[in-house]
């Protein structure tokens, strides 16, 4: 707000700034305070002129300086201690002095001298340092070694760098003369190297050694360590604290010594020290006092060890113990800042008030000063200042600022008005209530306006205005009030609590192992606070996962379609509101086909063997079970892959068997529960010697095709078998004879014919392989069979006895054997539509699934291979009746809820003359059911009306229909379910309104005058036979009425409105089955006494009668004979 506030340094540059010379100076210096301070500057204690300097400028409303050398200048000119004062009317705040320097850049200083080093000799054996003396700079450059080729210094325990640059040998070897020797320095800010002239080294060796044999070789004297730095047995070294002290030691000896590193009276600090450099150096990071001490070095090999003492003294720069903090005090109150620091040597204390020292202000009754504290009584307006504290000694000094500000200000809260706070439920959470008074105010918690102060138990209040909860719970939300107050008076404010249900994962994703593509479904279901809004993503292996097309995110999981084995990894599921988050993580294992093996490798190489290894590909997860090793030879299918052998996936090296003559290629598959892998590369070829066949063709057969002949034909042996080229077959043959007498002919192709021959007599046959090496061994002998001729004969003394009106039983004479002229197959039987077949050398059978209620004619045959035989003469018996089939339809209407109309329509297979039908049913409501009921019909009788007892329940009906012998099968209909019992109730029959009575005799004038129209159209348009209601024969004399056609006009060809014609002219039936009429074949319409036609019409063939017991043409066994087709 607008109370007044003492200047406060806020950013600051570091107190050593090194320039980067490529870059402008910022010198940076930011402050707060009202009145908003002015900034000035001190250059090496004296008033810097920032406005005399065109290349100086300040930035606006802050201290910072930039110096800009874009348009010329040098930063060496600028170089010097700064110091930024801030000021306003209550006081002056100062910055930290800041020590600006440039690097020493190597333009700007001197470079090695362009000395011509001689070359250096030195004795075998002994050891060696290479100066490097490299030159200076901010910060120092960064020393490495390399040859004149800039390849590297190979280091080891032997040679190394050490921490001032040069190169130290602890023993000097012939090989080191190979090479010479730079010294680089790399800058920082230039990034520019700097190469020293090299050293060449010549080793001098003069010793050598024989052995009892007389080989000469070179040796080397082995001599105890020395220590080639720090020189001699003890040295001190003095380090800062809070900085890294480094120790070191390299020695000399051959063979080169070993460092170990101790300290005296205690171990090496714990945590902090780490070996370098080949345990040549020991560095200790972040020193503090308690690391002062004494600590050597062992140097030792196997003639002998020295060592060195380091005595380390820990000094320290200033650093804070009780840093001064910035006092608020009320007219008349009482206060102190406090200044306390320490350092080796201790620190000297100097107090400054307003950037002066404070023995030279102006006398203040309120203030004393005592060494690290001032003291301040019965303070006044006005008094009001920044004092400075400065800690220093030899290594740095500490430079803090704090200010004093006398107010008489009201309390003040500083948060926003009415905060509202969400936590979520069991978490501890803070209600801030940030204020501001002086006197400072006394500051209580109060919930919902009322009650006691908030403090202890689940409370506690903090004297920064917050109030901590240990644990939030659903009772705690409310409206919580803060009050400040001191002696000026009081102020409030009100925060609101809001208690969250957590967010929770109730079933996450599990571990899955899946075969590649498949589809695995991730499970992530979320409770969560429904006030909340909430947002469930996916991480795979901790990175958000792209949810491409394949990936499909769902309220309560992710389903992957297809995965491959990229998707492989951790699937992370994180539910996330703006207050809280869970997340439940699981691990995806992806099963794919092998890898294909590789580098295929023939050895052991054989006549008949080869040894194959091969390296296994990755198994994807699935453990290889199979490997299929696969040949291909190049004569007779080249391009073709065979299956040669199997192994288990535990080997990868196994001996195949070969066969000779053929130019092998191999190659592996690897098989796992998922699949296979691509073929391995192939191996190279292998051929083997050739042979005479081992085996004879398989398979071999004789059999005619025509009477005369016999085709031969057999397996011919595949590329492994054949065993040579050239390879041929040598096929024999005789009569089954022994005294018959053999013929041969040798062929290239698997069949050969052999014709002339008489009819279906039996041949011996031998197929034999041969190629240039030889024949395969004696075969075996096949017996065949010339070709067959049609039979001579046909059965004789065919008997008939009907077993029931389904089934007969059959009996004949077989045909002579002689006159089969083949193999005899079967006896048929021909009935039509159907033939019926009697396997083998038989003389009797059964012909079964006749029609009832039919007359049929019957002729045999006998057949071999070659064909059927001549037909016997035709036999012919009826079949008796049987029991009919269903009915074709039965239908079920409710005009109201006292009636059912049923209507049903004949059998389609009658199966001999109709005598009724019966009809049971029986009401059923749920699971419970009525009696049975039974009602019979005449067989002309096709509807029925039954009056319903009960308006509620629904009705199942079976209806037969019957002849003489029996009931035939059931149609099985239910009446439809009628509406609910309430409705039923209250139902108004709308048969008995008024209005829809009116509306019928409407309908039924207009559909009468229609029917007189059409008659009269009828009678103008041409012939046909009319039956009378008694229902007479047609003729069957008249062609049209056998062929179930009638002769209309043209006009009367147009089907009627709203019908649609089929392919054959018919009209069909529409939804309603009271169409005017439906033409069949040898349908017969009915009238009633009014004139209208009655009953269903369909456009089947009728066979059954219409109407009496009399049977109609199609049922009558007169026409029903069926004949040889």
């Amino acid at each position: 707000g607008n109370l007044p506030q003492p200047p406060t340094i806020t950013k600051q540059s570091v107190k050593d700034y090194i320039v980067d010379p490529r870059d402008n100076i910022f010198i940076e210096c930011e402050a707060k305070g009202n009145p908003v301070p002015i900034f000035s500057w001190t250059r090496n204690g004296k008033f810097f002129n920032v406005a005399k300097d065109p290349k100086v400028s300040m930035r606006r409303r802050s201290g910072t300086l930039v110096i800009d050398f874009h348009s010329g200048g040098r930063p060496e000119d600028y170089e010097g201690e700064y110091q930024c004062f801030a000021r306003n009317d209550y006081g002056t705040a100062l910055s930290s002095k800041i020590h600006l320097q440039e690097p020493v850049a190597p333009g700007r200083s001197p470079l090695w001298p362009k000395e011509k080093v001689d070359v250096i000799e030195v004795d075998e054996g002994a050891p060696l340092s290479l100066q490097c003396n490299p030159p200076p700079g901010l910060p120092s450059p960064v020393i490495f070694w390399m040859s004149s080729s800039m390849e590297p210094i190979h280091q080891d325990k032997r040679v190394s760098q050490g921490q001032n640059g040069d190169l130290y040998f602890s023993n000097v070897m012939l090989q080191d003369a190979q090479t010479d020797y730079s010294c680089n320095a790399r800058f920082h800010f230039t990034h520019t190297i700097q190469q020293k002239n090299p050293y060449t080294l010549k080793v001098k060796t003069s010793k050598c050694h024989c052995d009892a044999s007389g080989w000469v070789f070179p040796g080397i004297t082995e001599t105890t360590p020395s220590f080639m730095y720090p020189y001699g047995t003890s040295s001190s070294q003095m380090v800062l604290r809070g900085v890294d002290l480094l120790l070191e030691c390299i020695a000399s000896g051959v063979p080169a010594p070993d460092i170990m590193w101790y300290k005296k009276g205690g171990e090496l600090p714990a945590g902090k020290t780490k070996l370098e450099n080949f345990n040549k150096a020991l560095r200790i990071s972040n020193v503090s006092e308690e690391d002062s001490g004494e600590y050597f070095c062992l140097a030792s090999n196997k003639m002998g060890s020295i060592r060195h003492t380091i005595s380390v003294r820990v000094k320290a720069a200033p650093y804070w113990l009780d840093e001064p903090q910035n006092l608020i005090l009320a007219p008349g109150e009482d206060g102190r800042l406090v200044c306390r620091a320490n350092g080796n040597p201790k620190p000297a204390i100097q107090w400054l008030v307003n950037g002066e020292p404070i023995e030279g202000s102006p006398p203040n009754p309120s203030r004393e000063v005592a060494g690290d504290t001032i003291v301040f009584r019965d303070t006044q307006i006005g008094s009001s200042a920044v004092y400075q504290c400065n800690a220093s000694n030899e290594h740095g000094y500490l430079l803090a600022n704090a200010f004093v500000s006398v107010l008489d200000v009201p309390p003040r809260i500083l948060a926003p008005r009415n905060q509202l706070i969400r936590v979520i439920q069991n978490n501890r959470t803070r209600l801030d209530c940030p204020f501001f008074g002086s006197p400072i105010p006394t500051l209580r918690w109060f919930k919902n306006g009322q009650g006691n102060t908030l403090d202890g138990g689940n409370y506690k209040a903090h004297e920064n205005g917050s109030l901590e909860m240990n644990m939030a719970r659903k009772e705690d939300q409310g409206i919580y009030t803060c009050v400040a107050t001191n002696i000026l008076g009081k102020a409030e404010a009100q925060v609101r609590l809001e208690v969250k249900d957590p967010t929770r994962i109730v079933r996450g994703p599990e571990d899955q192992v899946v075969k590649r593509g498949s589809m695995p479904r991730l499970h992530c279901r979320v409770k969560h606070d429904p006030t909340l809004k909430l947002t469930v993503t996916w991480l795979k292996d901790d990175a958000p996962l792209y949810m491409g097309n394949r990936m499909k995110k769902e309220d309560d999981g992710l389903t992957i379609y297809g995965v491959a084995e990229r998707d492989q990894g951790d699937y992370t599921c994180v539910a996330s509101t703006e207050l809280d988050k869970d997340l439940a993580k699981a691990y995806l294992t992806v099963l794919e086909r092998p890898d294909r093996p590789r580098d295929l490798e023939l050895t052991d190489l054989a006549e008949r063997s080869v040894r194959l290894t091969w390296i296994p590909g990755d198994d994807n997860n699935s453990p290889i079970t199979d490997y299929i090793v696969q040949f291909e030879e190049d004569r007779f299918q080249p391009g073709m892959w065979h299956n040669h052998s199997r192994y288990p996936g535990s080997v990868n090296s196994a001996i195949l068997s070969l066969s000779p003559y053929v130019n092998y290629q191999f190659r592996v598959i690897a098989v796992n529960d998922v699949g296979s892998s691509l073929p391995s590369v192939p191996s190279e070829r292998y051929q083997t010697n050739g042979a005479r066949p081992e085996i004879n063709p398989t398979g071999v057969q004789g059999a005619g095709t025509q009477k005369n002949n016999m085709e031969i034909t057999w397996t011919p042996l595949n590329a492994t078998q054949a065993y040579g080229p050239n390879l041929r077959y040598i096929v024999r043959w005789r009569r089954r004879d022994p005294r018959g007498s053999w013929y041969n002919e040798t062929v290239k192709a698997p069949r050969h014919v052999v014709w002339n021959t008489p009819i279906y007599v039996p041949y011996e046959i031998k197929v034999q392989a041969e190629n240039d090496f030889g024949r395969a061994p004696e075969p075996d002998t096949f017996i065949g069979y010339s070709g067959e001729d049609y039979p001579k004969a046909a059965p004789t003394d065919v008997r008939i006895r009907v077993l029931n009106s389904t089934a007969i039983a059959l009996t004949w004479t077989r045909v002579h054997l002689d006159t089969i002229q083949g193999q005899l197959k079967e006896y048929r039987v021909s009935t039509t539509p159907k033939s019926h077949r009697f396997p083998g050398d038989r003389n009797r059978g059964i012909v079964s699934r006749l029609f009832p209620y039919s007359n049929y004619k019957l002729e045999m045959v006998v057949t071999n291979g070659r064909g059927d035989g001549p037909r016997s003469e035709v036999k012919e018996f009826p079949t008796p009746e049987g029991v009919p089939s269903s009915p074709r339809y039965l239908r079920i209407r409710q005009p109201n809820l006292e009636t059912i109309n049923l209507e049903w329509d004949h059998p389609e297979h009658p199966n001999g003359v109709l005598t009724g039908y019966n009809l049971r049913y029986q009401a059923f409501n749920g699971t419970k059911t009525g009696r049975t009921l039974v009602e019979n019909f005449s067989p002309n009788q096709t509807k029925f009306t039954l009056q319903r007892t009960d308006p509620i329940s629904r009705y199942r009906f079976f209806l037969r229909a019957r002849t003489q012998v029996g009931d035939g099968e059931a149609i099985v209909e239910e009446s439809p379910a009628l509406l609910n019992e309430a409705y039923t109730k209250n139902h108004v029959d709308i048969a008995t309104q008024g209005w829809f009575i009116g509306l019928m005799c409407a309908i039924a004038l207009l559909v009468l005058i229609l029917l007189i129209v059409c008659f009269i159209k009828r009678s103008r348009g041409g012939k046909y036979p009319v039956r009378d209601n008694k229902d007479e024969h047609l003729n069957p004399e008249d062609k049209n009425v056998e062929d179930g056609s009638f002769d209309y006009s043209d006009e009367d060809n147009k089907p009627l409105p709203n019908s649609q014609t089929s392919l054959d002219g018919t009209i069909k039936q529409q939804e309603s089955d009271d169409s005017l009429v439906d033409y069949g074949e040898g349908g017969e319409g009915q009238f009633n006494e009014d004139g209208s036609f009655i009953g269903q019409y369909t456009v089947k063939k009728d066979k059954e009668e219409t109407e009496g017991n009399e049977s109609s043409e199609a049922t009558s066994p007169v026409n029903a004979i069926y004949s040889l087709a």
